[in-house]
């Protein structure tokens, strides 16, 4: 299986204008704050499902914070 790697990753940024915190972002979309974490500094790839969680509390689409 291929490792994918984000060129583009705005998650923090969009986070951070929101000003929420990595905990309430994993609580919003289910997941554990060591997985915003992951994907913030990108060591982890979203799954659809969840870049499409990002994309909807952030009302935007999701090429807007992830680009490969």
């Amino acid at each position: 299986m291929m490792k994918m790697k984000l060129k583009i990753n705005r998650l923090k940024k969009f986070r951070e204008r929101r000003g929420m915190t990595q905990e309430k972002l994993a609580e919003r979309v289910g997941v554990t704050r060591q997985t915003i974490i992951s994907i913030e500094n990108n060591r982890y790839v979203p799954s659809l499902p969840l870049a499409l969680k990002f994309a909807k509390i952030f009302k935007c689409r999701v090429e807007d914070i992830f680009k490969t």
